[in-house]
């Protein structure tokens, strides 16, 4: 019967997760829901009576898991490029945060002062799962986006080793009988979670080096070294796991010889699983009078955390700083709760409930209650206030070009000419590093990954070009941002015919491989290149048409239509339309069409009129 719990509990969370993809909100929405609906709504799902004594090492090792995932996203070379904005919301400003919902928990919640005290650490942090989904909707100024941002990938384990701390701190205060023993308690906890988790740090940097471990074990060794740098850490200290897998995380992130993106991508992967069972069983454990519990006292700790924590957080992180007020204004009101806050505060909530602290019960119904009324409320309101406000981007008009490739380059090129911003991605760094050269900015990786969705600009997207010579490459990229901006703002080019079998696996691939007319394929696009030929633009005019153009160039490629003068301000961009197979509309006057021509024909030749000729 086990087993088929089990099993229910895996297809509801993908089913959570396939609706919150369908409608673009968080996920962390439908898994909670689906906890509520099958624990304490319906009585159906028990996880205590489901695993039992395994409840709370299950709970323990999938949060090891997630907060070593997130500190492998953390780069010191970053903290030293983000604004000083980021580096006080991280530092002074999660101070103040801890300290205003710490005293709210207290005196109006009238918790114990541990659980209060760790309900502040909790709750500082944001994080990217929640906040990426609300600011790609909401697409607000890049001051604050950029901000925003930021703020989710650092908080997000710094924040959680913060909290970590307070937990280890406030849980050893009393055990003995003078204050020394409790500072040499703490200093003992804070020694064994840094020495495991820089001695497992350089231990596995050695393996990978050295290649004492084969790249196929890479993924599934690591995993293990988490897990038992975990328990041999909290087995030497109690409650020190946590700290130590994070100090492996961010050791590992900061070796710059180290090859750690497949870790990272499994460890994504993983943590997507882990975390979408996680919150349903967590949800499902909540009891109704468990919820009941909290009287009306709770409505004004949720108007402090709104409306007092971070206001303050806001206005101490940016006192001095030239960032405008409507800019602070948003930023005053958007900070969902998410993940690793209510992943965290669960084991802390278990183990002070064990340890026999007073009023641990409250702590997860008090942290689920945040997170639901944060992210519903803010998700429903963000777009309304940044256009109250004025802060809201105007129509996204970046092209996303899918592949780096000399190609992708040339294409990157003329559009830049043309005043038409562009951003490039490609999973091979040498393609990434010659298109830096060329002024092109690139993002290293995979464009549908969850670190893209942290580190590309998503909010600026307005169309995709798939144009890398490998078809998955851009089968992928094409599913992906079909869904994310629409499948008409998405479109690739042609796959050789030799897959023609394999393209019939996905019909939205097959119908946007129209790219280019029929002679745009890649290995024409590349013979040409490779020979010297250009990407240029020619405007077209009453007395030099659409068909003056084709006969003076039969050899050129079209491969876009520009309408607007490239000189024109952000107000009024230009709008680019892509050739594509059995394109209805041709050129009209006045419009410019961008064209890979051939050597020596690269410099159109119109020997009525070459002041048409923009290049």
């Amino acid at each position: 019967m086990s087993a088929i719990y089990i099993a229910g509990i895996a297809l509801c969370s993908v089913l959570a997760q396939w609706v919150a993809w369908a409608f673009k909100v968080p996920a962390i929405l439908f898994l909670l829901l689906t906890g509520l609906l099958l624990g304490p709504f319906s009585g159906v799902l028990d996880p205590d009576a489901l695993l039992g004594d395994l409840l709370f090492p299950v709970v323990s090792l999938s949060v090891a898991v997630i907060l070593f995932e997130g500190s492998l996203t953390l780069h010191f070379r970053e903290l030293k490029g983000i604004s000083k904005v980021v580096r006080n919301l991280c530092s002074i400003g999660m101070l103040t945060t801890c300290i205003i919902i710490s005293l709210s928990a207290y005196w109006l919640l009238e918790l114990n002062w541990r659980v209060a005290a760790v309900l502040g650490a909790v709750l500082v942090v944001t994080g990217p799962t929640v906040i990426a989904p609300l600011l790609n909707s909401m697409r607000p100024t890049q001051d604050i986006d950029r901000i925003l941002r930021w703020e989710g990938i650092v908080i997000d384990p710094i924040g959680a080793l913060f909290a970590v701390l307070v937990f280890e701190a406030v849980m050893l205060v009393g055990q003995g009988e003078v204050l020394s023993h409790t500072i040499i308690a703490l200093v003992k906890t804070l020694g064994v979670g840094l020495s495991i988790g820089v001695v497992a740090g350089w231990v596995t940097t050695q393996l990978m080096r050295r290649e004492w471990l084969p790249f196929e074990l890479h993924k599934f060794g690591i995993l293990a070294l988490v897990l038992i740098s975990f328990s041999v850490s909290n087995y030497l200290s109690h409650e020190s796991g946590l700290l130590a897998v994070t100090v492996f995380g961010i050791w590992l992130a900061n070796q710059d010889d180290l090859e750690i993106d497949s870790v990272l991508e499994f460890k994504e992967d993983l943590s997507m699983i882990l975390i979408s069972t996680l919150f349903i069983l967590l949800a499902a454990r909540l009891q109704l009078s468990d919820l009941m519990m909290l009287d009306s006292d709770v409505f004004i700790f949720l108007a402090v955390v709104l409306f007092i924590a971070r206001p303050m957080c806001i206005a101490i992180s940016t006192f001095g700083t030239d960032l405008p007020m409507k800019s602070r204004l948003v930023l005053s009101w958007i900070a969902p709760r998410g993940i690793v806050a209510a992943a965290v505060g669960s084991v802390f909530a278990l183990s002070m409930m064990e340890a026999g602290v007073a009023d641990a019960e409250k702590m997860v119904p008090l942290i689920f209650t945040v997170i639901i009324i944060t992210v519903v409320l803010q998700s429903l309101t963000a777009i309304p206030v940044a256009k109250l406000l004025g802060v809201r981007q105007p129509s996204p008009n970046t092209i996303l070009i899918i592949g780096a490739n000399h190609v992708s380059r040339a294409i990157g090129r003329g559009l830049k000419e043309q005043n038409i911003p562009v951003y490039l991605s490609d999973p091979a760094w040498e393609n990434c590093k010659m298109a830096r050269m060329d002024g092109l900015p690139c993002y290293y990786g995979n464009p549908q990954s969850e670190h893209a969705e942290r580190y590309l600009p998503l909010t600026t997207i307005r169309s995709v070009l798939a144009l890398s010579p490998n078809r998955h490459h851009n089968a992928l990229g094409v599913q992906y941002f079909s869904h994310l901006l629409n499948e008409k703002n998405v479109f690739s080019l042609r796959s050789s015919t030799s897959h023609a079998k394999a393209n019939k696996d996905s019909a939205t691939f097959l119908s946007r491989q129209i790219l280019f007319g029929d002679d745009g394929s890649y290995a024409r696009l590349s013979s040409i290149i490779a020979k010297g030929g250009k990407v240029s633009a020619t405007r077209i005019s009453e007395e030099f048409d659409w068909e003056k153009y084709q006969e003076m160039n039969p050899e050129a490629i079209p491969l876009f239509i520009l309408k607007g003068d490239k000189d024109s301000d952000e107000d009024t961009p230009v709008k680019l339309r892509p050739f594509t197979i059995n394109m209805e509309k041709p050129p009209q006057e006045g419009e410019r069409i961008v064209a890979l021509q051939p050597p020596k024909m690269s410099v159109l030749k119109d020997p009525q009129n070459k002041a048409k000729e923009e290049s």
